[in-house]
Formats: C-alpha cells, structure tokens, sequence
C-alpha cells in the first residue's frame, strides 16, 4: 500500500501508465448530483471491502462519511480519486459518475481527475520545502511559469484557508517548522492551488488539538460555498457540526444516508442509532 506522501505525489504528477487516456471530464455539463455511485463493490483479491453502494451527492455541500473503524469509509472515499487503483488486488464493480462521466468506464485523463477531485489527508503532510514552495508545487509541475499567476494563486489559496496573515512575511520558511494546524491548512491550500471541484477529506482534524479542529471546521463551512466535500470522520460532534448529509458505513454497507439532523435525531435503522449513540464502535 502506499504512504501519504507518495499517495500526495500520485495526485499532484502525471501517471504514464495513463497518458493514453485522452477524454478530459471537466468539460462535460454538470447535473443535480456532483456524483452519483451506484451499485459499487469493490474488492481486495477476494475480500469484499464495499457491498452494493449506492449514493448520490449534490454539489456545494458536506457529505460526513461515518461508521466504525474498516467499515469501508476510506475505501468509499478513494474511489472517487481512483487512488484504490495503486492497492493490489483491487477491482471495483458499479458505477462511478462524476459530473456525468463514469470514471471506471469512460476514458479519461486520471492526472486531470486528481486535480478535479483534491485530498486532505489525516495527518498534515507538507512538503519539506517553503511554505511559497508548498501551494505552488501542483501549478508549477503542471508547466506554469508565470510567476505573477502564481503569486497570486498562492496568496489567494493560503487567504481562504485564513492561513495568510499568519505567513505572509515568512513564505519562505520550512513548512516543516509550522505548527500541526497550521501545516494542515496549508496542505487545504497546496490542494486548492490547484482549482479542484471536490474536496475529499480524510479524518482531517484526527491529529490536531481542538483549536486547530476548530478552525478546519470553520474552514470546510466557508469551503462548500466552492467546493463539494465529503469528509471521513470518527467524531460524530464533527459530523453534526459541518456537514449537510451524513451516510454510516458498517461492515462495507451504507446502512443509512440522509440530512444529517435526520441522522441524528431520527435515523431510520436500529445500528445507525446504535453507533450513534455509543453501543458500539
């Protein structure tokens, strides 16, 4: 399996293994449902990590993906990035329709899906470079030379982060030498640098101290005005603080999926309910 960081270098680089897929996805129009998943297994060799998901996700909103520890969540998560692609033994059955593309079937460019789909990690993962260096690495290993365009989108990205005014006078130190929350706004803006439509989420505040889980929430509800974001998380306080919708995963099922006010005050299913209120998990 690979590490984050090389994960980070599979999103933001160009994969030769797909320089023959020649049809872009972002230029086709764009429907009610951001994306729509239906009927979605997906296997390791001859384990079964999702059974038959079906799901659709509006655009301009938080979808909070929820459940026990290996109840598919992350797996779900990196289907929409084909970063699953990179494990052994993977397959996955279904559809996958983002924007009107079916990304398993439909030929398309994966570099150019990775930068439409960007990822936040659960542990802030920046480079070991400046923090001007960080935000522009993904326009700069696209081509991009005019600095002038890049100086602008990387004070633009570290501004919607709230990142700005706590930098902007050391750009050029180690990004290294930020504080955790700090570095992982940082990485949301090395993200956004690059102009993605979705946002996914990784448990993104697992590793950070309350004040800094605190301002990444206040991050993702200014976020979605932008972007769609769905969001891998064990905190259920933070699942009914930002998000729209909320699905619980168990055991590779989506047992559940709905506003997440109805998930929480009245789910429909017994083990939704369970798991919400601590019996199990």
């Amino acid at each position: 399996m690979f590490t984050e960081a090389e994960i980070m270098d599979l999103i933001m680089t160009k994969d030769s293994k797909t320089e023959h897929l020649v049809n872009d996805i972002i230029d086709k129009p764009v429907e009610e449902h951001k994306i729509t998943t239906k009927n979605v297994n997906v296997f390791y060799g001859d384990f079964k990590a999702l059974k038959n998901i079906s799901m659709k996700i509006r655009p301009f909103s938080v979808t909070a993906l929820i459940g026990p520890s290996g109840c598919g969540k992350s797996t779900y998560l990196r289907v929409f990035n084909r970063m699953n692609d990179y494990i052994n033994g993977f397959r996955l059955e279904g559809k996958v329709v983002i924007d009107g593309v079916n990304i398993y079937k439909d030929k398309i460019i994966l570099e150019k899906l990775r930068k439409e789909v960007g990822m936040v990690f659960q542990k802030p993962n920046p480079f070991p470079k400046s923090i001007f260096d960080n935000v522009a690495y993904g326009l700069q290993i696209q081509g991009m030379k005019d600095k002038h365009f890049i100086n602008e989108r990387v004070e633009t990205s570290l501004k919607k982060v709230v990142l700005w005014d706590e930098v902007k006078d050391d750009l050029k130190k180690n990004a290294l030498a930020l504080s955790g929350g700090q570095q992982q706004r940082l990485c949301i803006a090395r993200t956004l640098a690059v102009e993605p439509n979705i946002i996914l989420m990784d448990e993104p505040t697992s590793a950070l101290d309350p004040i800094s889980t605190g301002k990444i929430e206040e991050l993702i509800f200014e976020l979605k005005n932008e972007y769609t974001i769905l969001i891998v998380t064990h905190n259920m306080q933070q699942a009914g603080r930002v998000s729209d919708r909320t699905a619980f995963f168990y055991l590779g099922e989506l047992i559940e999926e709905g506003l997440t006010k109805n998930i929480f005050l009245n789910p429909k299913e017994e083990r939704t309910e369970n798991y919400i209120t601590g019996r199990f998990g």
